[in-house]
């Protein structure tokens, strides 16, 4: 598996943990679901701090790009989740923020 095709899954990984981990949190929370939804969000979350570290770049620009890919995952989990379509400029935003997490991550640069 390349470099960039193992950085790319653990991006997704991360989102969906994060993601998916702040929705069980909100429908515990502000939709009062049972407490254990509560917990698994809060673990889900937990692994979202983790699965980052295996990130070949260091944190700063780890988390910087990783901001573009939660802005597509979103719209996604939006789109998918509560049945709210990106419009053309979701999608726009969306192709900009991949580009620029393309640079951030994945120029190539000089030590």
């Amino acid at each position: 598996m390349s470099l960039v095709t193992r950085s790319a899954l653990l991006f997704v990984l991360a989102g969906l943990a994060e993601i998916g981990g702040g929705y069980l949190v909100w429908l515990w929370w502000r939709d009062e679901r049972a407490w254990p939804m509560g917990v698994l969000g809060g673990l889900a979350l937990v692994a979202y701090g983790i699965i980052p570290t295996y990130q070949p770049a260091h944190f700063g620009r780890v988390y910087a790009a990783y901001g573009g890919v939660f802005v597509v995952l979103s719209l996604l989990w939006g789109w998918g989740v509560d049945r709210v379509r990106p419009d053309r400029y979701d999608v726009i935003g969306a192709l900009v923020c991949l580009i620029g997490v393309a640079v951030i991550m994945y120029a190539p640069r000089t030590r």
